[in-house]
């Protein structure tokens, strides 16, 4: 009696492992779902969109410019952010505020990216902390799930004009 509730307490404790590694590796290096809050990304991202992220361009350095990523936030580790990818490493990049009557421009260092949120009006982006690393790039934005009038992938950049090509 003992021996088959403790065969049967060690088998569900080794497939609960098993399954959990899979999820694990599934959640690290394929992609989910992810809960996108706050204006920065209007109107492209509506507060409370649901989107999904796929997890493996940021492994194999697929990221380009005007994709949309989730990363680390890197003023607040605990949290991360979805924001527009502007430059990528040695591109000149406008790291003025849209109003500013002087427009300064500044080259991404190696290893980071510039990003910037769509709403520039209402975004904590590189334009006030930098640029960021590309190790805190979580996933890459492919497509939005919820509202489902909205399903489907995402539109382009409102702010096409701040890459810089030269």
């Amino acid at each position: 009696m003992l021996r088959n509730v403790l065969g049967k307490t060690f088998r569900f404790l080794g497939y609960t492992v098993q399954y959990g590694c899979i999820a694990h590796c599934a959640f690290e290096y394929l992609g989910g779902i992810v809960v996108c809050s706050g204006p920065s990304m209007e109107p492209t991202i509506q507060n409370c969109d649901i989107v999904f992220s796929e997890n493996l361009s940021r492994h194999f350095y697929c990221i380009r410019k005007g994709d949309i990523v989730i990363v680390k936030s890197p003023s607040d580790p605990k949290s991360n952010i979805c924001k527009r990818v502007i430059g990528l490493e040695g591109d000149k990049v406008c790291t003025s505020n849209p109003s500013d009557f002087l427009k300064s421009h500044s080259y991404v260092p190696k290893g980071h990216v510039w990003l910037e949120g769509d709403n520039l009006r209402n975004s904590t982006d590189s334009r006030c902390y930098g640029p960021v690393p590309y190790g805190l790039i979580r996933g890459r934005i492919c497509f939005k799930i919820w509202p489902l009038n909205d399903f489907g992938f995402l539109r382009a950049s409102p702010n096409g004009h701040r890459f810089l090509d030269d």
